[in-house]
């Protein structure tokens, strides 16, 4: 597995989104408040638009969410799933962090 290196820690601040291209893949980088980092698609599947990662993260019954920017639908962060449509979901990637530096392997 390759990872490739996206940003430094200090970077991605708690609850915010950062984009980045991980070989051709566009991706969103999330840290939620308890430092779980998460990586999934940054395309949002209902419109075809790059933004993701600028969506609002949250909390919807336990399970740790990015709710669409566009027209608000939620994505789970550790699976990609939609839980307002089933039928949609974004791909997820593995992520972590090393040596102070966010890393994401390529699919």
């Amino acid at each position: 597995m390759t990872w490739q290196q996206i940003c430094e820690l200090d970077v991605l601040a708690p609850e915010d989104g950062v984009p980045a291209l991980v070989g051709e893949h566009p991706v969103a980088l999330f840290r939620t408040r308890d430092d779980q980092l998460f990586a999934v698609g940054n395309i949002d599947p209902f419109c075809g638009a790059g933004v993701i990662s600028r969506g609002i993260v949250g909390d919807r019954g336990g399970e740790p969410v990015v709710a669409s920017p566009m027209l608000k639908q939620a994505f789970s962060l550790r699976t990609g799933e939609c839980l307002d449509d089933p039928d949609k979901s974004l791909p997820t990637y593995r992520v972590r962090e090393r040596d102070n530096v966010v890393e994401v392997a390529l699919p």
